[in-house]
C-alpha cells in the first residue's frame, strides 16, 4: 500500500472517531485533508477496491474491520516513534510529529514490535495519546473534552485532539500537559471562557480550545 492511501485510512479512522464511528463524507474528509473533494471521491473507489473501506454513494465510507486494524498499525507505529525521538533523541514535544508521519510508514512489524518492547509497551505518546498495542487495542474509555468538565473538577491531561505544532506550543506556554491535573475554577458560558488552576497558577482558555483537549476526572 502507497503513502497516500495509508494517509486516507488514518484520516477516515480519526474523522470516524470523532462522529461516533458512522459513515465519513467526501466533505468532512476534504475538510481535515485540506484537498479537493473530488480527488476524495477518487480515492474512496480506490479503497473500496481493495477492501478497506465500505463505500456508499452520497454517504461516504465506513473502515472495514481491515481497513481499521491497517489504521489502527499506523496510528501505533506513529505514536511509538513521537515517544522515541522525544525521550531517547532530544526532540520536543511539539516538533516530533512531522517526523514521525514519514516515520510511520515503516511497515516492517517486526521492528515496530521492537520498538515498542524497547520503550517498555507504554501506553502514551509523548501527547498523552493512547497506543494501541500489537493486537490494536488501546485505551480511550472514560475521558471526555476540557469544556465538558464542571466547575470545581479537578482533571487529568489525557491528549487532543489535534496535533498541530501551533497548538501544542500554545499548551506548552500555559503547561496544559499530559499528565498535569487542571482545576476548573470557573466557567463563563457567555463570554465562552474558562479560568483553570494549573500547577498553582491561574490559565484563561477559550471553550473552542477547551474542546480540542482530552481529560480523565481524578
Amino acid at each position: 500500500m502507497d503513502i497516500t492511501k495509508e494517509n486516507y485510512i488514518k484520516a477516515i479512522f480519526k474523522v470516524q472517531q470523532q462522529l461516533g464511528d458512522k459513515f465519513v463524507s467526501t466533505t468532512a474528509l476534504a475538510e481535515r485533508l485540506r484537498t479537493k473533494p473530488s480527488s476524495i471521491s477518487d480515492m474512496f473507489k480506490k479503497l473500496h477496491r481493495k477492501k478497506w473501506v465500505e463505500y456508499k454513494a452520497y454517504k461516504g465510507v465506513k473502515l472495514t474491520d481491515a481497513g481499521r486494524q491497517k489504521a489502527l498499525r499506523i496510528i501505533r507505529s506513529h505514536r511509538l516513534w513521537e515517544l522515541f525521538l522525544v525521550n531517547h533523541l532530544g526532540f520536543s514535544w511539539e516538533e516530533v510529529h512531522d517526523l514521525a508521519e514519514r516515520l510511520e510508514h515503516i511497515s516492517d512489524e517486526k521492528l515496530i514490535n521492537a520498538l515498542d518492547k524497547f520503550l517498555n509497551y507504554p501506553k502514551q505518546d509523548p501527547h498523552g495519546e493512547p497506543i494501541p498495542d500489537e493486537m490494536g487495542k488501546w485505551r480511550i474509555s472514560g475521558r471526555k473534552k476540557l469544556d465538558e468538565t464542571e466547575t470545581g473538577k479537578t482533571v487529568e491531561i489525557s491528549g487532543f485532539k489535534t496535533d498541530r505544532p501551533e497548538f501544542l506550543q500554545y499548551l506548552k506556554k500555559k503547561n496544559l500537559l499530559p499528565g498535569n491535573r487542571v482545576k476548573i475554577l470557573y466557567k463563563d458560558e457567555d463570554d465562552q471562557i474558562m479560568i483553570l488552576e494549573v500547577e498553582g497558577k491561574k490559565q484563561h482558555i477559550s471553550y473552542a480550545n477547551a474542546r480540542k483537549i482530552y481529560v480523565y476526572e481524578i
